[in-house]
């Protein structure tokens, strides 16, 4: 028999568990059913062109119809806003008045990588190089000698749109930025860790054959040219008006002997858009209009017109208030959100920037993050008392399993997210999302378990909220 100390310290303690001890053998055959689908999710996503794109895909296969200004939809119409095919809007219109407020699940799809700066091709002592200009919060070291794809477009002067992904597949070839051999590193040694490797030495090798003419200068240069004119029907001016990326050229994987993490590219953060996905899909009898969008820009500040600083979110719900007749203030006054982004997973390799009591843990569940920011709560939207509560109660219901934690100690750094935007328009919104390790390097780590029970805690607050 429990004594009365262990009886009071189980009740009023609060004492997380890891979920596997939590959950039954059904669970965790559908967690691992549904990080099977997310892995070919991630394989195919690598830009948030490729993510909007896909996306669009599985709701017109589930009936979702492109977004019409101006017209009113009926209860139960699926419909997506496809934002420059670089973000992406999708709502099932519910059955109650928007002017009890809309449900929100919003989540970020782009990732850090290195972009092509508009002139990248060069060459020099007889190899050709593309210049590159990080995007994002990257640790510039860790690009080095990994093996990289590049994905993006290029638009031809004639509006022509050519879509490259290279470095995927078996027989492509991919390609890489080389680093200094460990032999001659002693100056490179004596420099911080922050400026190891100089923005301007991030050049992707690319090639290294002469185009065979003793008449032209650049041979190597020109054979690269030649190769891209042959496969993509393109010139070097053409790559002003395009968008090219290299990315981490491997897929996502099983991590561990016991397959419980995955390892991949840009778990930050379609680790959560794809439960904004499949939690909508799942929830589409809710009473309440239900939204999720996923944004571009996030990792530079939400900006430019497919971030979510941008008000194309905000004027689709205005939009569809006005079509039926609706106060679109009381609307947004009315709505929740839940901002789906990652946190930073507690790492016991690194554990002196975390603060235990206040970290999130790997298969502990979805975390819930009441603020983000820096310091003093700087570039935060802080959610509420009764929000967080509000939550709280709808996965507990549900059955989801949830851990609430902080980014790292107060004075160590900090990051935000879309939340104080989506606070910008009047709107309650909480983070909630997966812990990550090794956040924002080419290869990040997640547990199966957080993901789908960040998929649930989507579809649970669609359903309830």
């Amino acid at each position: 028999m429990k004594t009365n100390g262990e009886q009071l310290k189980e009740k009023l303690f609060y004492a997380p568990q890891n979920a596997y001890a939590r959950v039954d053998d059904q669970t965790v055959a559908a967690c691992m059913e549904y990080a099977e689908n997310y892995k070919a999710f991630m394989n195919s996503c690598k830009t948030e062109r490729e993510c909007v794109s896909v996306t669009i895909e599985m709701l017109e296969e589930s009936g979702f119809i492109p977004f019409e200004y101006g017209k009113k939809y009926a209860p139960g119409t699926k419909i997506y806003f496809n934002n420059r095919d670089r973000a992406l809007v999708f709502a099932v219109i519910g059955q109650r008045s928007l002017a009890d407020g809309v449900n929100i699940a919003a989540a970020h799809i782009d990732s850090p990588r290195l972009d092509l700066k508009p002139a990248p091709v060069y060459e020099d002592t007889e190899l050709c190089l593309m210049k590159t200009h990080y995007y994002g919060g990257v640790k510039k070291y860790q690009w080095t000698a990994i093996p990289l794809a590049l994905h993006g477009v290029i638009v031809k002067k004639d509006g022509t749109k050519i879509n490259v992904k290279i470095g995927e597949c078996e027989s492509d070839p991919i390609f890489c930025i080389t680093d200094l051999l460990p032999h001659l590193s002693k100056e490179q040694y004596k420099r911080d860790l922050r400026e190891a490797i100089p923005g301007e030495a991030l050049n992707v090798l690319v090639g290294s054959r002469p185009f065979l003419d003793d008449k032209v200068s650049e041979r190597v240069n020109l054979n690269i040219l030649q190769i891209l004119f042959e496969k993509y029907d393109v010139v070097e001016e053409d790559l002003f008006s395009a968008e090219l990326m290299a990315v981490p050229a491997f897929k996502a994987q099983d991590l561990g002997f016991d397959r419980s993490m995955i390892g991949a590219y840009g778990h930050d953060d379609k680790v959560c858009a794809y439960p904004c996905l499949t939690g909508l899909l799942a929830s589409d009898d809710s009473g309440k209009t239900l939204i999720s969008v996923l944004a571009d820009k996030e990792e530079i500040g939400s900006t430019g017109n497919t971030g979510l600083h941008a008000d194309y979110l905000k004027n689709f719900i205005l939009d569809l208030c006005r079509s039926a007749g609706v106060n679109e203030l009381q609307c947004l006054h009315n709505s929740k959100c839940l901002s789906a982004d990652v946190n930073a997973g507690f790492d016991p390799t690194y554990p002196e920037p975390m603060e235990k009591r206040n970290s999130s843990y790997l298969n502990y569940g979805t975390i819930i993050t009441k603020y983000t920011g820096s310091g003093g709560k700087s570039a935060t939207s802080d959610a509420s008392a009764e929000f967080f509560a509000n939550v709280r109660n709808i996965l507990d219901e549900a059955g989801v399993i949830w851990q609430s934690g902080e980014l790292g100690k107060v004075d160590a750094g900090g990051g935000g997210t879309v939340a104080k935007f989506i606070a910008d328009l009047d709107i309650d919104v909480v983070d909630l999302g997966v812990p990550v390790l090794s956040m924002h390097a080419p290869f990040e780590v997640i547990s199966k378990m957080d993901l789908y029970m960040t998929h649930r805690a989507v579809e649970a607050f669609f359903k309830k909220g």
